[in-house]
C-alpha cells in the first residue's frame, strides 16, 4: 500500500473453473459474473476457455479496493489489467502484487449506484464486443 492512497475495501472475486456459466457476460473479457447473495460483497467469475483476460486473474482470487487515485495507486505497478471503465464512472486497474491481482477501483458513486449499474448491464465491459473499448487493455501477461 502506498502513502497518501486510502483504501477502503470494495469486493472480493473468486475465479471458478467449474460449474455452470451463469451471471453477466462479457464477450470481450470471456467472462461469467455473478454476486453471491450473502451480506459481503463476493462475486463468482467462471471464463470461456479462450478467456484473453491474464492467467492471474483466471486462477487466483483477487481483493479490490476503492482508492483515492487510481492513477497514483497504479504508477510504478505492474498492470495486468487496465485501466479502464467496466462501469459508467467506475474506472479500474489490476496489479500484480507478487503472484496476486488486486483490483484498484476511482469512483464517486455510492456503493449502492455501482451494484445497480453492473447488474444492470450499463458499462463497457458488458457492451457489445465492437462497442467496448477494451481491445488494447486485455492483452495477457501484458505489464505498463
Amino acid at each position: 500500500m502506498k502513502a497518501g492512497i486510502h483504501y477502503a475495501f470494495h469486493h472480493f472475486g473468486i475465479p471458478l473453473q467449474d460449474g455452470t456459466p451463469e451471471g453477466s457476460f462479457s464477450e470481450k473479457a470471456g467472462m461469467y459474473t455473478t454476486d453471491n447473495p450473502g451480506k459481503f460483497r463476493v462475486q463468482w467469475h467462471r471464463f470461456t476457455h479462450d478467456s484473453p483476460l491474464h492467467p492471474l486473474l483466471k486462477t487466483v482470487p483477487h481483493v479490490a479496493f476503492k482508492v483515492n487515485s487510481l492513477s497514483a495507486a497504479i504508477e510504478g505497478e505492474e498492470i495486468i489489467l487496465g485501466p479502464y471503465e467496466p462501469i459508467d464512472g467506475y474506472r479500474v486497474a489490476v496489479i500484480n502484487d507478487a503472484g496476486v491481482p488486486i483490483e484498484l477501483i476511482e469512483t464517486t458513486l455510492s456503493d449502492d449506484e455501482l451494484w445497480i449499474r453492473a447488474r444492470s448491464g450499463r458499462g463497457s465491459l458488458y457492451r457489445s464486443q465492437e462497442n467496448s473499448g477494451l481491445d488494447e487493455i486485455m492483452v495477457p501477461g501484458a505489464s505498463r
